[in-house]
């Protein structure tokens, strides 16, 4: 693998572009990378950051398969690739290029430990960059992290709050985080009960019914922003024929949007320290009185980015209160 690649092309693995922007504090060199990445990108603050992304290509798709060819044309240094799937793998190999897999599903769903393990294969491709960025958002995930594992583990079994995660929902499918999915981790991390930790199946094939929330009855939903559906989605029974009025999170108003900063919040990412602290409030608002999450996430985007956010840019990352969450 060349080391410091002039021209990178990602695929299959959505959070990199973002991840990989904030490593080099720049996105130029991501010469292509798939839709999902660029509607994020577009849609949360990384355009913002680092404006050169959205010079990126995205025609690299053939449906829901990477088009080989049209990434030859495109002569890159080396493509990085969802290292679960060995059949686009071989194809990339087989044209002649440089490919290298990261994996999403290697480190137990852990949301912090995975973007650490990206960042340290990272390391090995550009010996020769700065770490000034990764280095302050490690000294992050690890300060947060151990600061809600600790009030997590003060919290008794019988007060723990049951939440549920909808990955995707619509009229015709709900999908949420079984036992082998990031929500999993979330929920454990946070010292919560994820109601459908007994789905066994793995990412996001965990299909579940208006029955099985009903049996559940979670005290807290979180709306991923892989799906279109909103808190006032819920609160207002609009979407198919689902009724969700008898649901104590929707009762309580505690159905929350997850963030959309440089990227979607649910998986691996740079702000994954601040979701924890954010997740955690909305969950244990007693527990985390006297947490400012909106302070924290402008100190952050300071001291990262030398960036100022508005309360309006916040607003809209971190869904503050249920009227600002419309991804």
């Amino acid at each position: 693998v060349q080391t410091n690649p002039q021209r990178v092309v990602i695929t299959g693995i959505l959070p990199l572009p973002s991840v990989l922007s904030v490593y080099l504090n720049s996105a130029s060199s991501i010469i292509a990378m798939e839709p999902g990445s660029m509607i994020a990108a577009k849609s949360g603050i990384l355009s913002q950051l680092y404006p050169e992304i959205l010079n990126a290509t995205v025609d690299i798709m053939n449906g829901e398969d990477v088009n080989v060819e049209s990434i030859v044309a495109l002569e890159p240094d080396v493509v990085y690739y969802n290292a679960a799937n060995q059949k686009e793998a071989e194809a990339l190999e087989n044209a002649g290029l440089t490919a290298v897999g990261f994996s999403a599903t290697k480190f137990g769903y852990n949301a912090i430990d995975t973007y650490t393990q990206w960042v340290n294969l990272l390391d090995q491709i550009y010996p020769d960059v700065a770490k000034t960025h990764a280095q302050k958002i490690a000294q992050m995930n690890k300060t947060m992290l151990e600061k809600v594992q600790t009030i997590a583990s003060s919290i008794p079994q019988e007060e723990k709050q049951k939440v549920l995660f909808l990955f995707q929902y619509d009229e015709k499918t709900m999908i949420t985080s079984g036992a082998n999915f990031f929500g999993q981790w979330w929920a454990d991390t946070i010292g919560a009960i994820n109601v459908a930790s007994e789905i066994d199946a793995q990412n996001k094939n965990a299909v579940i019914t208006m029955e099985q929330v009903l049996a559940w009855n979670p005290d807290v939903i979180f709306i991923t922003n892989f799906t279109k559906a909103t808190p006032e989605d819920l609160y207002q029974n609009a979407i198919g024929a689902d009724d969700w009025s008898s649901i104590s999170a929707v009762q309580n108003h505690r159905v929350y949007k997850m963030p959309l900063g440089t990227y979607r919040t649910y998986t691996p990412s740079t702000d994954a320290a601040l979701t924890l602290e954010w997740m955690a409030q909305a969950v244990y608002p007693n527990l985390y009185a006297d947490t400012d999450v909106k302070e924290d996430v402008k100190a952050y985007y300071q001291d990262l980015f030398q960036i100022t956010l508005t309360d309006e840019q916040i607003a809209q990352m971190y869904h503050l209160n249920s009227d600002s969450s419309n991804s």
